[in-house]
């Protein structure tokens, strides 16, 4: 994690200069105080990493020694090809077409597919080919 400590370290660094030079230069109250932000958030995340990773043992990403073996194991359950964002995006457009033709009844339709198709792609692994 010191690695990505001294990253938003570094970010930290440039937005704090570039948020002065953009002050002088354009006189911007709104970019201004929206580059000390980041500045600021930056910092804070540089200093959380950097905290933690002096507290913490190092990962094998951050060893020299490690083996690629040493992060062998199971990542988790990756899902196959699936129809259910296609049907999802179905009553989105629908949804927004009713918006923009003033349609509310369209709407309300377009919700009520909408739940059903999210329902769907919830449970799509519960039953058929892929259940588990």
């Amino acid at each position: 994690m010191k690695v990505e400590a001294w990253i938003f370290g570094i970010c930290a660094v440039f937005f704090g200069l570039v948020a002065p030079a953009y002050w002088v230069i354009t006189h911007d109250w709104t970019g201004t105080s929206a580059l000390t932000m980041v500045f600021f958030l930056a910092l804070m995340v540089a200093a959380y990493l950097g905290f933690h990773a002096s507290r913490m043992d190092p990962r094998l990403e951050d060893r020299k020694d490690a083996e690629i073996a040493e992060g062998a194991g199971e990542y988790g359950f990756y899902p196959p090809y699936s129809w259910w964002p296609l049907w999802c995006a179905m009553p989105l457009s629908l949804g927004m077409f009713g918006i923009a033709m003033g349609a509310w009844w369209l709407v309300i339709i377009a919700f009520g597919i909408g739940m059903a198709t999210a329902i769907g792609w919830v449970f799509e692994y519960y039953r058929g080919e892929f259940a588990h």
